[in-house]
């Protein structure tokens, strides 16, 4: 999933602060924004490590465009952090699904475009998930 982040700008004093908008209480800094972008993964991972430990929802990522909106984030960086949430939503399970051979080749089309997806399960259990969330 592509989590958008706010970096505060830093300086020669100041690091660089990073916020995590669509997982509450997720925070990050570092010296250098390099440095700030890869401690935000970090500390994604780390919250949802502790997220899926309680066996609560893994937050779904909102886009860039959604948050760059809010006036708290005025003046700030973003970037996006790609973390598998698959790994956090338990142990995967082998199951048999049944599609037109039409609508399988449009989704392998459409992962080969999109590689953020990583493979036709990864796309199925994605567009599944938002839906679910979207709908609730």
């Amino acid at each position: 999933m592509l989590y958008p982040i706010a970096i505060e700008p830093g300086d020669d004093v100041h690091a660089f602060g990073v916020v995590v908008p669509d997982i509450p209480g997720c925070f990050s800094a570092g010296d250098t924004l390099d440095e700030a972008i890869g401690n935000a993964r970090e500390a994604i991972e780390l919250h949802l490590e502790g997220l899926a430990e309680d066996d609560a929802d893994i937050p779904v990522a909102g886009t860039v465009a959604q948050h760059q909106a809010k006036p708290e984030f005025a003046g700030w960086i973003w970037a996006v952090v790609d973390v598998d949430v698959t790994r956090y939503m338990g142990k995967a399970e082998k199951i048999n699904i049944t599609l037109p051979a039409s609508l399988i080749r449009r989704i392998d089309d459409f992962v080969a475009r999109h590689p953020e997806y990583r493979s036709r399960s990864g796309f199925l259990a994605q567009s599944a998930l938002d839906r679910i969330t979207h709908s609730a």
